[in-house]
């Protein structure tokens, strides 16, 4: 007969646990329907279509953008590019395909074009590309899921 493994629950279990997005679709859902909650909208408004009430992503001649942005006062193009989990080194290649056909397409001359990476983590090789790029910016994004107390 084949062993039982065990797992044990922690001996002081906590309410508060931190996640991870399970697909990069719901991260993205999160953050688009979110928008207005989010620092980016002090600056930036989603550049996006919608058809029939669905948001349409943006396509590129390299792919699709997961969320493009355009500063409020229209000097600014945001290529935001998300991973559920750890960025790598491969993910700054791609944004800069994104970012480039903004440029050589979309902008006009002297409109700029910025890169955002949103990801749970990063790596190094990752933050060596990026240090020479200051155009692209990463962030890491965090999840709270907390269980409170009824007062019933």
């Amino acid at each position: 007969a084949g062993a039982k493994k065990v797992i044990e629950a922690p001996k002081h279990p906590s309410s508060n646990i931190d996640m991870a997005f399970n697909m990069e679709k719901y991260l993205e859902e999160f953050i688009v329907d979110n928008w207005n909650q989010l620092d980016l909208s002090a600056d930036y408004e989603r550049f996006e279509e919608e058809v029939d009430g669905k948001r349409k992503k943006f396509k590129t001649d390299t792919g699709e953008i997961d969320i493009f942005a355009r500063s409020k006062d229209k000097s600014k193009f945001l290529v935001i590019e998300l991973k559920r989990g750890r960025a790598t080194d491969r993910v700054v290649g791609q944004i800069q395909s994104y970012m480039g056909y903004v440029k050589d397409e979309l902008a006009n001359h002297g409109q700029e074009v910025k890169g955002l990476i949103i990801a749970l983590d990063d790596d190094l090789r990752m933050k060596r590309a990026l240090s020479i790029n200051p155009q692209i910016e990463f962030r890491k994004y965090k999840i709270k899921f907390e269980l409170v107390e009824s007062d019933l």
